[in-house]
């Protein structure tokens, strides 16, 4: 009888628990729909939740994981923040950036995900010297699971139209029902890339040096698209110290390349920088990594603040 009672008991309750979970399947936040029917993209970083946005438009609700101001590399999730990371319908991050947030990711179970690090081609940055991009010295990279590969591609308009397209792919596959939308705000944010392009090429074409000087050394991407010669003091790592010989070897290339300033820029601390430019007497100015926008940032998106970038290198490099 008791026996019974409790056979019983139990059926009701897993019966109930099936019922639970029924209902969960079936609610907006299990199916990574917001209560109007939009779909929850999760962005990792600024530069991802752009184009989230851009390609999303009034399709999307998108979260970003890497609040105004916070160093991204640094970033720790909390337990709230991984359980909306399992919530969303689309994630959109850059595998080797944030270690925190690949760990997040690959266990979120998520369907749709667009990893910006497959969907352009990176390359190492951070070790090795040649005639256009140099980031020598003590540098290394965010992630030694990406085999010191350089991370900032969004810095490239090239490349992060390349990343956009991917994106693009990404959020129609978990919205089927909006792709032609999804691929209009595409084609549109590609154009405008495509033009900054442009204004990069044509801004920097008559220059009296190629090479400038930056703290974070985010910019190999950039310097590369458009010929130029990027020397960090501290490498891919914004927070790694400079050794007394990269320090003698900065000295040497700012006298012979004529350099005439030292970046830093709006997150990480300018200290290094200014203690540099002051020793060599040099100006300092703002290049930014585009890591986040803040109330420090020369712009409000990413195009006002990379239009600011260019305005500072055509000062630093003598363009007229």
């Amino acid at each position: 009888m008791n026996i019974r009672r409790h056979l019983s008991t139990a059926a009701v309750a897993g019966a109930a628990a099936l019922g639970l979970l029924g209902l969960s399947a079936c609610s907006p936040t299990a199916t990574g729909r917001t209560d109007d029917g939009r779909l929850k993209v999760t962005a990792s970083f600024y530069p991802m939740e752009f184009l989230a946005e851009q390609i999303g438009g009034k399709h999307v609700e998108v979260t970003d994981l890497t609040k105004p101001g916070v160093e991204p590399h640094d970033l720790e999730l909390t337990p709230k923040q991984t359980a909306q990371l399992g919530e969303s319908g689309a994630i959109v991050y850059l595998k080797g950036l944030q270690p925190a947030v690949d760990d997040a990711v690959k266990q979120s179970g998520v369907q749709h995900v667009a990893d910006a690090a497959a969907l352009t081609s990176l390359e190492k940055h951070g070790t090795e010297v040649d005639g256009h991009h140099h980031t020598t010295g003590d540098n290394h990279s965010h992630s030694e699971a990406e085999g010191g590969k350089d991370p900032h591609v969004w810095l490239d308009p090239v490349r992060y139209a390349e990343v956009a397209r991917g994106v693009n792919k990404t959020l129609a596959a978990a919205d089927p029902s909006h792709k032609a939308d999804y691929q209009k705000n595409t084609d549109a944010l590609v154009k405008k890339l495509n033009g900054l392009d442009k204004e990069f090429r044509d801004g920097l074409q008559k220059r009296s040096s190629d090479t400038f000087i930056t703290t974070h050394a985010a910019f190999g991407y950039l310097a590369e698209r458009y010929g130029l010669t990027e020397e960090a003091v501290s490498g891919l790592d914004p927070e790694s110290e400079p050794s007394a010989n990269r320090i003698k070897d900065l000295h040497d290339l700012a006298t012979e390349h004529h350099v005439s300033t030292i970046f830093f820029e709006t997150i990480a601390n300018p200290a290094t920088a200014k203690t540099l430019a002051g020793d060599l007497h040099l100006k300092t100015d703002v290049l930014d990594p585009l890591e986040g926008i803040t109330a420090k940032s020369r712009g409000t998106d990413y195009f006002g603040v990379q239009r600011a970038n260019l305005a500072a290198l055509r000062k630093a490099l003598g363009t007229p």
